[in-house]
């Protein structure tokens, strides 16, 4: 598939009413998602060997990206999202929050869930500190690099 074709998915998907599309080509798959207003293109060559049910998989844990603040800043620490997918608080929809603004965290805490082609992706902190604002709300699609937490070291 190629760029022009994608840009056309990209624009029947922004006209439409459809919050997601999925396209198989081959061992290739392309995933729409629309994201706001506008759609997002997830691409993955799927590889030779994988399994059916991936539903069963056993949780990954996906260590968060931190970046430091500019100089000019303040001197909150940002955690970003290592991949794209869908954001979620806590572990189960009857589970208490993993943490709340004001919690202590410590290096290796687990900060959110991000469900990603049907895989549930731990997020862990690699700081210690102080949630000071949670940028996403439950069940918000995140895109890759977007800052997820701030944390005061």
């Amino acid at each position: 598939m190629n760029l022009k074709e994608i840009q056309h998915l990209v624009e029947i998907i922004n006209a439409s009413d459809l919050d997601e599309m999925i396209i198989k080509e081959g061992e290739s798959e392309i995933t729409l998602r629309r994201t706001s207003s506008k759609a997002a293109v997830v691409y993955q060559a799927a590889p030779a060997a994988q399994p059916v049910q991936r539903a069963a998989a056993p949780e990954q844990s996906v260590p968060a990206q931190v970046a430091a603040p500019a100089p000019a800043a303040s001197d909150l620490l940002e955690i970003r999202s290592p991949i794209v997918g869908t954001f979620y608080r806590s572990p189960s929809p009857d589970s208490p929050a993993f943490v709340s603004a004001g919690d202590k965290i410590k290096s290796g805490d687990a900060l959110c869930i991000i469900e990603a082609m049907k895989l549930m992706n731990e997020i862990e902190a690699e700081v210690s500190g102080t949630i000071v604002d949670i940028l996403v709300e439950n069940g918000q699609p995140v895109e890759y690099n977007q800052v997820l937490f701030r944390v005061k070291p």
